[in-house]
């Protein structure tokens, strides 16, 4: 009797991106991980990731301190460069407070409680606000700021002034908006199954937020202390009103934003895709797939 032929088995690997279905897989599992960190380290992961994003804040602050360049010009080109943040987080790995806002489908699944939730948002937050502030303490006295004759400086306190001035209302919807595109960019990178893959899925969503003049809490972490500390030292462009960047308006901003950036990324992300694919209409698709 002639011998079978021997079954093909899969490939270990393979250039096809994972399935929205298997994102979802993976997003609860990380979620489930990164709410069992351990405190020290989730801390300092997020340290990592707070100073991350404030590098690519830097990147897109060089970019619009160039006045030669169109509006459109330096919203894109400002927004191409600030991705560097989200991959330094994403592959380098780190604990950022927008994208673990998708551990809500976990906790959703009822993998992950209420507490844990609360308790990784809660330390990943204050470390990325402690890993922005330690950013901020390196760029002003490395004199960064005086580059492109001064105008690197000034670009950041004009950011500063025009994230402080809206109402706190037009701040949440910003901040709504925001964080719906970096959690996008966060699922489209969980795509990838290279390092290439990732960063190119996710430009386009990041630098789209940043055109768009939307608002990213921890981005704001790098940009409104480091311009309140500038204006502090009186080292100002002559007719800039430096009172106008205050402990107050930072509290203004930062409060607003957060919270929109919770429902952004944890609702209208997270919450539609956990839905999508745990309710009964999709079951079957998730079966397929």
């Amino acid at each position: 009797m002639a011998d079978r032929a021997p079954v093909p088995q899969p490939p270990i690997f393979s250039l096809n991106a994972y399935s929205p279905a298997e994102i979802k897989e993976a997003v609860e599992k990380i979620g489930v991980k990164k709410a069992n960190l351990p405190l020290r380290v989730s801390f300092m992961l997020a340290m990592v990731a707070g100073g991350s994003i404030g590098l690519g804040a830097l990147y897109y602050t060089v970019v619009a301190s160039d006045a030669e360049l169109s509006f459109a010009t330096t919203r894109v080109v400002g927004g191409l460069v600030f991705s560097l943040g989200l991959a330094l987080v994403l592959v380098g790995g780190a604990e950022l407070f927008t994208g673990n806002n998708l551990i809500v489908m976990a906790w959703a699944s009822g993998n992950v409680s209420t507490r844990e939730m609360l308790r990784n948002w809660a330390i990943v937050y204050v470390g990325n606000l402690v890993g922005s502030l330690g950013l901020v303490f390196l760029v002003f006295f490395s004199h960064h700021l005086d580059m492109n004759g001064g105008r690197v400086g000034l670009s950041i306190l004009n950011t500063a002034v025009a994230k402080i001035h809206p109402d706190m209302l037009t701040l949440f919807f910003k901040g709504i908006l925001c964080n719906v595109l970096v959690c996008l960019a966060v699922w489209l990178a969980y795509a990838g199954r290279s390092v290439t893959d990732k960063i190119v899925a996710l430009i386009l969503p990041i630098s789209a937020f940043i055109a768009a003049g939307f608002e990213h809490c921890v981005a704001n972490m790098y940009f409104l202390p480091l311009a309140w500390l500038l204006a502090q030292t009186g080292n100002v462009p002559a007719g800039f009103d430096a009172s106008l960047i205050t402990i107050s308006g930072i509290v203004h901003n930062l409060v607003p934003v957060t919270l929109g950036n919770i429902v952004g990324g944890a609702g209208l992300v997270g919450a539609v895709y956990w839905v999508i694919y745990r309710a009964a209409f999709g079951a079957a698709y998730l079966r397929e797939k």
